[in-house]
Parts: structure tokens; sequence; C-alpha cells
């Protein structure tokens, strides 16, 4: 009997819950406010914190929390008595981040590795970026996501960072307008995007407790003016707070940041979700402006429940956030009859890459010897050149369908290479992939399998090797890689530096094959600076292919044999050291203190890792350099190319709020390529410092014949032009006569203009000043 009634009283409840979703409003985009309304406390809480590590979340009300989509980074809570969907979000920037594989299945699920963020950077072609973005998104859709976790914003504050790979540049407009151009192709495939990491999260090294210390001018005019140019030029649909501390407050629970900057003075209408990060303070989180807990724990949930009703956090912070929820919702796929296919069209979307990637390689140094002519054969050296890396590692690493390396891609462009060596990398490759995989240690988070693809060893040539190889090939090509991911800065010695055993494999390379009279040429693979300066000079060509995505040796191959001329520029600095940078001076680089400390419980924070101080203010990269004059490897904005170019008289003129800058371009080599020509302004002396010049526009030409010309408009708003007054909290361009320098690089100028502005001034709020007395680097 007591069974039966058990049965009665489940059939009972089962009713009315039935019931209840019959009755209860169903969202749709005309209703949002009705649907809030109809929530309770626990709906709201429940929506607020991610689904991801829950196994349910309420019942009947929220129904299970199963992913949709294994390997997803995470998902929503979905609360099915009022049709909020569960969506999906899934890692980015460089493609999809989805499991390849799935049990029971023999379907493979593989996305496409597309160039990661500094080889899109360094084509300055936003036209290719939007292209680039479209395809992601696509593929976004096709695999049943709603948000690809990407771009990355910040800011290449110094060379050791280990996830410079996913960002552009030290340039804010560079990025900004990067950003912009990928958010825009993404987003046109009706998907989100979730701009990262906000802010000023330049570090890698004790990145979840790191407080990041620096001015408010610097704060506004580097580290978020690439954000600001991204929410303001292409609506994304979500921003991601980052894990470090500002000024001494968490950027996840910073009202500051969340609220009045990113709303109150940029505008921004989407929804914030925090980094995947552990429990921290939810009540001051939510009240900040963070709408998602991600990756979500019950706990939270809870926590919010208990803080609303103690009156420690305010029903209207909740409702706005839920509200922001539900409008991110009835603009997913979900809930606009998206049906994934989970089949994109990859063959179409590697051709893309292939291109998109030969346009951001760089040509560092050609002595005349690229593009190969009647090369049938080359040695081709280093490690890489057989186990090439696609993209960085961690979240951003992308699982694909194949990579293209060095011997491939050579042979699919008709040139072969030394048997005797290519035998002996190939099979030290194989044998240290196996053992990698016999000793690796999961509890590390860089072998862990999800990290991504690990840099091998390097491996000794003896010279017989060398000369044998040097007598049956045309060429010698030397290919230097370096990995990095999240988690982890990088290290001088080993991944800025040439190593002592790279070195002497240059150096023995060249000393062969130059006395043969046959070039070496040095293919970098890297998705970051290293240094160059100290070993250039022992090759005749020097190829920085970054991380081109998964067809990197067809791109690479492309570029050698002329099929493509070169147009990349890089997007940051070359410095001679590391240490040239002002900002290494402040960066961490020994985290074993961290270790120590925490294991002797030191109370006292730190420097450098507890705090960072951000002494070179707003001289970060080309600002530092070219202001105090301070000689470089390669300049910013600095690219080769097989033909050249002829600049005109640049002219300038002010139109009502904007300034327009032509000038006509000129092909006069004999190979058709492109040019990028970058617009430098230098501010006329006031009450503020500024760099001698700064970036404040670039266009790229198209593909021009020989004896083919183009001329360029740029628009530079007048606000672009303003610098950040800490005393009256605003921005403002003083009065005077600016001078518009027209150039191929920051170090090659073909032409100046000038003009007189007038003044502009704009308020902000003042806020995220800092805490803690800073020593900010000063002009003499």
């Amino acid at each position: 009997m007591m069974e039966i009634k058990k049965t009665l009283l489940v059939l009972a409840t089962g009713a009315v819950m039935t019931a209840s979703a019959q009755t209860a409003p169903q969202l749709n985009a005309n209703n949002i406010e009705q649907v809030l309304k109809a929530m309770t406390l626990k709906e709201k809480a429940i929506l607020l914190v991610g689904a991801t590590n829950q196994t349910e979340t309420g019942g009947a009300m929220g129904g299970y929390t199963k992913n949709l989509v294994p390997g997803a980074a995470g998902v929503t809570a979905p609360i099915q008595r009022l049709g909020i969907p569960m969506l999906v979000l899934a890692d980015g920037p460089a493609g999809v981040r989805i499991e390849p594989k799935r049990d029971g299945q023999t379907k493979t699920y593989y996305c496409t590795g597309f160039p990661v963020g500094s080889t899109l950077a360094s084509t300055w072609n936003t036209e290719l970026v939007e292209e680039v973005g479209k395809a992601i998104g696509n593929e976004t859709r096709e695999y049943n996501c709603d948000v690809i976790l990407g771009p990355g914003v910040n800011i290449h504050r110094n060379p050791l960072c280990g996830r410079n790979f996913e960002y552009y540049s030290e340039d804010p407009l560079l990025t900004g307008r990067i950003a912009a151009a990928y958010i825009r192709g993404v987003q046109s495939e009706n998907v989100g995007t979730s701009i990262k990491h906000y802010a000023v999260n330049s570090q890698e090294s004790d990145r979840t407790k790191v407080d990041e210390r620096l001015s408010q001018r610097a704060m506004r005019e580097i580290y978020l003016r690439g954000f600001e140019i991204a929410v303001r030029e292409s609506d994304p649909w979500t921003v991601m707070s980052s894990y470090n501390k500002i000024n001494g407050v968490f950027a996840q629970e910073s009202r500051e940041l969340l609220t009045e900057i990113l709303r109150t003075d940029w505008g921004f209408k989407g929804m914030v979700m925090t980094d995947w990060t552990g429990l921290r303070n939810t009540a001051a989180q939510v009240h900040a402006g963070n709408d998602l807990m991600m990756p979500g724990y019950g706990s939270q949930t809870e926590d919010i429940i208990n803080k609303v009703k103690t009156g420690k956090l305010s029903k209207e912070d909740v409702d706005i956030c839920v509200r922001r929820i539900l409008e991110l919702c009835v603009r997913s796929p979900k809930m606009n009859g998206a049906k994934p296919s989970d089949a994109p069209d990859l063959k179409a979307h590697a051709a893309i890459t292939r291109q998109s990637a030969a346009e951001g390689i760089v040509l560092l140094k050609n002595e005349g010897v690229l593009p190969l002519k009647d090369v049938k054969k080359v040695a081709l050296f280093g490690v890489n050149s057989y186990d090439f890396l696609h993209c960085g590692c961690g979240s951003g690493n992308v699982n694909v369908p194949y990579v293209i390396d060095m011997v491939q891609g050579l042979r699919n462009a008709g040139i072969s290479t030394t048997n005797t060596l290519t035998e002996i990398y190939q099979k030290y490759v194989e044998y240290a992939k196996v053992k990698f995989e016999a000793d690796r240690e999961t509890t590390k988070w860089f072998q862990m399998p999800m990290f991504g693809k690990v840099k091998l060893p390097e491996i000794e040539l003896s010279p017989r090797c060398i000369s044998e190889s040097c007598q049956e090939a045309d060429a010698a090509i030397i290919t230097i890689g370096r990995q990095a991911g999240e988690g982890m800065d990088r290290s001088l010695e080993e991944e800025f530096n040439i190593t002592p055993l790279e070195r002497q494999l240059i150096d023995r390379v060249s000393d062969v094959f130059r006395q043969a009279g046959k070039p070496v040429i040095v293919v970098i693979n890297s998705g970051s600076v290293v240094e160059t300066v100290s070993w250039r000079d022992r090759a005749d060509a020097v190829i920085m292919a970054w991380q081109p995505g998964e067809e990197g040796g067809n791109s690479i191959a492309d570029i050698m044999t002329g099929k493509v001329c070169p147009s990349g520029k890089v997007p940051m600095t070359w410095p001679v050291t590391a240490a040239d940078h002002p900002s290494t001076a402040n960066f961490p680089q020994d985290m074993t203190l961290y270790s120590y400390k925490e294991m002797k419980g030191w109370g006292a924070p730190i420097k450098n890792v507890d705090y960072t101080n951000h002494d070179e203010d707003i001289y970060v990269g080309y600002r530092y350099f070219d202001t105090f004059g301070k000689p470089v490897a390669y300049p910013f904005g600095y690219g080769l190319s097989y033909t050249s170019f002829g600049y005109g008289k640049p002219s300038v003129k002010v139109n009502g709020s904007n300034v327009e800058v032509s000038v006509s371009v000129k092909n006069t080599g004999d190979v058709e390529g492109k040019e990028i020509v970058q617009v430098y302004v230098s501010a006329p002396k006031s009450a503020l410092e500024v760099p001698a010049k700064e970036l404040k526009s670039f266009a790229k030409t198209r593909s021009l014949k020989p004896g083919e010309s183009q001329t360029l408009k740029m628009v530079i708003p007048v606000r672009d032009l303003a610098s950040y007054d800490e005393q009256n909290s605003q921005w403002l361009a003083p009065a005077g006569e600016y001078t518009f320098s027209v150039a191929s690089n920051i170090s090659d100028v073909r032409g100046t203009a000038k003009a007189k502005i007038k003044e502009y001034t704009e308020k902000t709020t003042n806020v995220l000043a800092p805490r803690e007395p800073l020593n900010l680097l000063k002009q003499k």
C-alpha cells in the first residue's frame, strides 16, 4: 500500500510540474520581462551559475546538464519550465575546441586549426580576418555550440608572456581592429563570441591571484583600448572577465571595471561571464556585473539565494544579470531554428587557413635566395620541420584532423628532402612521442593530454651527417620551434633565446652549406618573438612562420616558392634582448619563489609573484623603443616582400570629427604583391607627456601588379588622437598641429603631412586608481 501511495505522489507531483510548465511563459525575444517575473529566486540563482560542474540543476526545473558537445568548455543551466535552453560554450580562438572522437561512434568531429592570433594580426588585413572569423563561426554553429570563447585581446606587454600566441599585438589599435573583424566574422554566422581576458591579463604566472598595478592612463590607453575598440565596432555577445586583480581588486569583482567602464563609458549591452575560476565572493561578482559564474558550482547557487534572503545581495542586481543571460539565450542558435549538421566544410576552411597563414607569414631577412629557384631537393633540419607546431597549448589548442609539416608542404610544392636526414628526424620524432607518453605526468598541467602538442627536444647532428646532406641538397632549411601555452610564461634562456644546441646546429649547417655556395634558410615556428640578433647573420633568409594552423607546411612552401608574395608585417617589436623591454624588470621570471612562499607560508607580498608593477606605464613595445631611441632587431610593423613599393605624397584633411589621410602606393618591383601602409601620429606638446608617435590607422592594398597603383584613404576619428588625462578623468586631444607620418613600418616613414586640430575632450568615469605607489617611466 505504501509503494502505491509513493507512486501516486510522484505522478501527482509530475502532473503539477507539467501543468506549471504549460501555464508558465516560454522564453522568446518578446517576453523576456514576463519570463523574468515568472522566475523563482532559486531559478534565477540556477541561471547565474554555469552548469559545467553540476550533474543536475534543480531537478524538473533545470533538467540534467549533460553536455551536448563533448569537450566543450562549459554549459549554462537550462530551465525547462520556462523554455530557457542550455547554451554550449566552446574554447577558441584559433578554431573550435571540442573532442574529435566520441564513445561508440566511428564518425569524427575534428575542427579546422586556423592561424593563431599573432599570425592573424601579422596580416593587417581586417577583411581576411573577418573571413577567418566567419569560417570559425560556421564550425561553432555546425557543431551545436552557441558561443566561442575568443578572441583574446590582451596586450603583448612582454615577449615572455606564455599566451602571446593567442593575442594580437603590443599595440591597442591593431589589436582592437583585428579583434573587431574576427568578432564580426564569427557573429555573422549567428553565434556569439566572448572577448577575453578582461582585463590586464598580460602574464600567466600566478594569473589567478596576481595584482596588476598600473596607472589609470596606461590602463585606458594600452590595456583597455583594444577591448573598447572591439566593443564599439563589433558588439560582441559576451565579455569574459579575467582571473587577476587590478589595483588591488579582482577583475571579476570590480564594478568599476565591469559596469562603470564597460557599460557606462563604452555602452556595452551584452553579457559578462567569469573566466573558469574556483569559488570566490559570488555576491561581489554578481554586484560587479558578472552575469554568469563559470564553470559553476552548486554552492554558488545556494550562496546567491542566501545572500539575497539576508539582504547582502540585492534582488535588483540579480535581476539585471538574469535579464542579460535571457537576452543572450534569445540571440543563440538554440532559439533561432539552428539545425547543426556536425559536418562543416573542413576542406573549404582549410583553404581559408592556408591563405590567411601565408598572408601572415613575415619575411624577416632575404639575401636574394627567396623565392627558391632551381631548388629540387633540400636538407631539412630541426625537429619541428617534422613535428610542426600548428598552435599553442591550453584552451587555445585545437583538435585538428591533420597538420601539414615542412616535409609534406615542400613535397606538395615539388621539392623533395634528403633521405637519410629525413629518416633520422622522422624516426626520432616517432620515438620521442612514444617516450613522452610513457613518461607523461598527468598531474602536471603542461603534460595533461588536453594541454596540446608539446615541443619535442632538439637533437644533435654530427658534422659528417650535415656534410653528407649538403652533397645531396640544393639548399638547407632549419626550423626552430617554440611552444607556449596557458598557465605558464616563457623561459628566457630556453624559449626566448636560442639554445646552445640550436646555435650549434645553425653554425654547423651554415659553415657547410655556405662554403658549398648553397643557401641556408631559417624558419621560426613560434607563436611569439624569439631572439635573432646573435645568429641571423649565419642565415641567408629568415622566415617568421608563427603557428600558422593545420596547413602550415603548405603556407610556408607557398611563400618559399613564390606562389605567394610575402606581405605580413610583425605586430610587435622584436628586441635585441628580452631585457630591453622595460617591462621585463617587472615581469615574473622565477616562479620557484612562488612555490617557496607557498611552502613557507610567507605573509608579505612578493614583487613579480603576488603583484606586478607596470612601471613602464604607457611605454609598452614601440612606444618605448621609438621614443627612447633604443635599438631593436626588427621594428614594429616590419616585413619584407619580393617586390618594392613607392609612396606618393600623403595628404591630410580635417572633415568634421574625422581626419582623412590619403596616399598613393605603387608597385615599383617585378612581382605582384600587397603593401601595408601604417599611419603614425605625433601630437603637439602639451601638459601630457606622449610617445614620439603612435599608430592611429592602417590599410592594406589589394594585390598590385608591377607598375600598378592604388590610392588608400584612411579615416581617423579625432577622438582616436586623444590621450588620457587622469587629473580630469577625460580623453584629451590638445589643440595644435599634428604630424601624420605614412610609413612602411615605424622606422621607415615614407612621407608626412600636418593638420591643425581643435581641442577634443570626452569625460569618463573616475575609477580603478592605483592604491600602491608606482615608479613610472618618464621621458628625460
